[in-house]
């Protein structure tokens, strides 16, 4: 895989995952939590997990199923922004809730379906 490749994709795709998550979080994450928290949670945690999820992974697992990949990307992901969010949140008024670990789990899933149908239909084309 060409890594020239990955960070060519690289913006497009951090819009468009950051365009399906936002959403989820603003609208699901608990509601103690400012709306200015729930839009830069969309932004922030996808900032931090994507570069691995795009940039690192593929070339490391260059010699694996694309199942393989999946799994650890997939998995990496929503644990990463969790723990980034719990950690970050847990001292502000009403916590970190287990609602709030729900939201983000279900943004990583819906920006991984929304991918993988973008990707079927060959709107990116990179990991097919």
């Amino acid at each position: 895989m060409d890594t020239g490749d990955l960070w060519r994709f690289f913006p497009l795709g951090y819009l468009v995952t950051v365009a399906f998550e936002t959403p989820v979080l603003v609208l699901l994450l608990s509601k103690h939590h400012p709306p200015k928290r729930r839009l830069f949670a969309g932004l922030w945690l996808t900032a931090c997990t994507y570069p691995v999820v795009v940039l690192v992974l593929p070339p490391l697992f260059e010699d694996y199923s694309r199942a393989a990949y999946l799994a650890v990307a997939e998995t990496f992901a929503p644990v990463a922004e969790c723990a980034l969010f719990y950690f970050t949140f847990k001292g502000e008024e009403g916590g970190v809730t287990w609602r709030d670990m729900f939201a983000v789990v279900v943004a990583n899933l819906l920006s991984f379906l929304a991918g993988e149908v973008l990707a079927a239909y060959g709107w990116f084309g990179l990991f097919r």
